[in-house]
């Protein structure tokens, strides 16, 4: 098998299917380019992941999206933690230099801001989803949260809802107004 020319590390497989469903979008072949799109299965696996892609493929660019509240993991994978007291560094900044991009709470809530909380909810109405979500949203533990917030709850609940969501809302959206993290991962902005 031939190595890669390029590997986009995300955290799981929703992120995945929403990386490959916005290159197929936009007509971009992963697999002609020579791009891998790897889920580590979790945040905490981007250390080890990170040291194993950059001593086992030293040449291959490495790429990748995060969740605002992981940062700790994918700068301590990148060494950008790991900086003297005396010189304290922008650790976004400098962990956006190496390729990795910033989710604010993670790709679904990207993805849900990208198209608006009624593009979401027609989206599942599309997919025989809608009457499942107003059920959800009638929990007394959800009754009060914003919608937004009860959309990315929603499709948490199930780890093949995540999955199907992050493939359908990219493909719900225009190219152009995917979510920034998203465009700048594949070099699309």
């Amino acid at each position: 098998m031939e190595a890669p020319r390029r590997i986009v590390l995300v955290e799981g497989d929703s992120d995945v299917a929403a990386v490959c469903t916005l290159a197929r979008t936009v007509g971009l072949d992963l697999v002609a380019e020579g791009i891998d799109v790897r889920a580590a299965n979790g945040v905490t696996n981007y250390p080890k992941l990170i040291g194993k892609f950059r001593r086992d493929l030293p040449e291959v660019p490495l790429r990748g999206l995060y969740d605002q509240g992981e940062e700790r993991h994918v700068g301590s994978g990148l060494g950008v933690a790991i900086e003297p007291a005396d010189r304290p560094v922008d650790m976004r900044a400098a962990i956006e230099e190496q390729g990795f991009f910033v989710c604010v709470a993670d790709l679904e809530d990207e993805l849900i801001r990208a198209l608006g909380t009624d593009g979401v909810e027609q989206v599942l109405a599309e997919h025989d989803d809608l009457r499942s979500f107003r059920r959800f949203q009638a929990q007394p533990q959800h009754r009060d949260g914003a919608t937004s917030q009860q959309l990315r709850r929603f499709m948490g609940t199930r780890a093949t809802r995540k999955i199907r969501y992050g493939r359908l809302l990219v493909e719900a959206l225009a190219p152009a107004l995917a979510p920034l993290p998203l465009l700048r991962v594949l070099d699309l902005a």
